[in-house]
Order: C-alpha cells, then sequence, then structure tokens
C-alpha cells in the first residue's frame, strides 16, 4: 500500500471528449483512412499521447473499420495520426458507403472519450 505524502493533493481526473482537447482532420488513400489528431494547445500533447492509443481508436472504431490501427507521433506539431485500414470498404470509387472518403471519421474520434485533469 502506497501512502500519499503530506500536502500533496491528487489531481482529480474525469471523462471529456477529445473535442474539448483537440482538433482532427481526415481523408483517405485507397482503403485507409487517415485522421489528424491536433492538441488545441501544446500542453495537451502529453495528454493526448498517454490516453489516444491505437488499441483505444480500434476499440473506438470498433464495427466501422476491419483491419488494424496505426498511430504515429508528430511532437513537433503537437498530434497524432492514425491510420485506419479497412475503414472505407475498398475506397472512394468503388466504395457505396456515404462518406467513402472517411472525412466524417475525424468527428467520430472527437466524440471519444478520454481520463484529462480537472
Amino acid at each position: 500500500m502506497r501512502r500519499a505524502r503530506a500536502g500533496v493533493k491528487k489531481k482529480k481526473r474525469e471523462m471529456v471528449r477529445l473535442y474539448e482537447l483537440a482538433h482532427a482532420r481526415s481523408g483517405d488513400k485507397g482503403d485507409t483512412a487517415n485522421v489528424g489528431l491536433i492538441a488545441r494547445r501544446p500542453d495537451y500533447y502529453p495528454l493526448l499521447v498517454r490516453e489516444v492509443t491505437a488499441a483505444r481508436v480500434a476499440r473506438h472504431f470498433r464495427g466501422m473499420i476491419t483491419g488494424p490501427v496505426e498511430r504515429y507521433e508528430l511532437p513537433n506539431l503537437h498530434a497524432l495520426n492514425f491510420l485506419l485500414h479497412g475503414a472505407l470498404d475498398g475506397g472512394g470509387t468503388v466504395s457505396l458507403k456515404t462518406d467513402a472518403q472517411g472525412k466524417v471519421l475525424s468527428t467520430a474520434l472527437l466524440r471519444m472519450e478520454v481520463r484529462a485533469p480537472r
């Protein structure tokens, strides 16, 4: 059991949607959607790195994508880039999906909840 240090308060955390911490853009390349997540403030970036993992993004899009999710960190831009493989049902020229270019996937990602300090 760990003891709390005297005089040190633990920061409370709450669940917030990503749109409070970041903005996003998305597009397509074949059957893969590309979603960029950009921190609204530089000090939000470490929280995004910790909370928005490839595994969590894959769970968030479960049932919407058929392949793996890759994450790339862009610390100089305070951004993360995700590749969602198998997200576009073959891609823009052959897909019958309403959003064959994956433009709404950025908005869908911003609805994901993460734990953030108050």
